[in-house]
């Protein structure tokens, strides 16, 4: 299959952009894997320049090149050498060039014939495609959901940051990925999608992803799948442990594959959200720093900061902090 795009992009960044969401489309409809460096895609770049106001210039091809970085490259070298050409008086000759990615430079390859030099002629043996609306509109209708569609169903619907939803559709096996995290989320804690997706992917796209790069994985090699990804998030959401201790579960996770249960249990990582032990705790630390329960007193409420963090210490770590802040925020206001 070749595509042949219209001489509309100005820059390498533009060109390399247009590259990397037709990768994603033809990977999203299953056409191919875009995989440039072992020929699955490959890209034929033509590049001329031109004066502001002037026609287009004499483009030359450079053949075959093998990633959306080489391409950038590419152009970027061969518009700059056509501009030294010109600027110093000379023509342009239309040929075909081949990028050295080695040296990050293009060289030609064989001078380049007009159309009516190749001969082309109709094959008799060949008969016209003709495609009518209807069989054009079931084709449309035939395609999975695009990444704009999904990027947008990741936005509007359940509440994804921009930049979070536009990271995940980028590889159709993340948000693949992202997607079944969140049926199975949905399954273990019944909440509805649009109040656990967002941060479902802050923890996909900051702790998930960064032991994959610390690994050197992509998401298609996680050792840990979706069902018990959503288990350790299902804890965090349920107040059963806190979000650093999450942070060593799911380590444990990525090292022995055990049930992030497991190893809650035999770690003691539970949260104490037992009112009655917290209060107890929450009245020593008052008793221990009169100092800050003043200053809370007179306006600086910022200060239950520092006695949460007290509690959080007495009880190493376990307290849910939400309940402290609630408890110590009650029995300030009533002292």
């Amino acid at each position: 299959m070749e595509i042949v795009s219209k001489p509309d992009m100005r820059t390498p960044e533009e060109a390399g952009a247009y590259l990397k969401k037709l990768r994603t489309l033809l990977r999203y409809i299953g056409s191919c894997d875009g995989n440039m460096e072992q020929g699955s895609m490959r890209a034929d770049v033509n590049v001329s320049v031109r004066r502001p106001g002037a026609p287009f210039g004499t483009r030359c091809e450079i053949k075959n090149v093998n990633s959306v970085r080489f391409v950038m490259q590419a152009i970027e070298y061969e518009a700059q050498r056509q501009v030294d050409i010109i600027e110093a008086g000379g023509t342009i000759d239309q040929e075909t060039r081949l990028f050295d990615p080695n040296k990050g430079e293009t060289r030609s390859m064989r001078s380049k014939e007009d159309a009516h030099d190749y001969r082309y002629f109709p094959d008799p043996d060949l008969l016209p495609l003709e495609f009518d609306e209807d069989f054009i509109e079931a084709a449309r209708q035939s395609l999975p959901e695009l990444p704009d569609a999904k990027k947008a169903r990741f936005t509007h619907e359940w509440g994804l940051a921009e930049h979070n939803a536009a990271t995940l559709v980028g590889e159709k096996e993340s948000a693949d990925w992202f997607e079944q995290l969140i049926d199975e989320l949905v399954a273990k804690t019944g909440q509805p999608i649009a109040k656990i997706a967002a941060k479902a992917s802050n923890w996909m796209l900051s702790d998930l992803y960064g032991h994959l790069n610390k690994a050197g994985q992509n998401i298609t090699q996680c050792p840990i799948d979706p069902a018990r990804s959503a288990a350790l998030l299902a804890l965090v959401l349920d107040g059963t442990i806190s979000g650093s201790a999450a942070k060593d579960v799911l380590e444990d996770m990525f090292a022995t594959g055990r049930d992030p249960l497991v190893i809650v249990e035999e770690k003691g990582l539970k949260q104490v959200s037992d009112t009655g032990a917290l209060e107890a705790m929450a009245d020593q630390i008052i008793a221990a720093n009169p100092t800050q329960v003043e200053q809370y007193k007179a306006g600086k409420t910022k200060v239950i900061g520092f006695l949460v963090g007290q509690v959080m210490k007495e009880s190493r770590g376990q307290a849910n902090p939400a309940v402290v802040n609630e408890i110590l925020a009650k029995k300030l206001g009533s002292s």
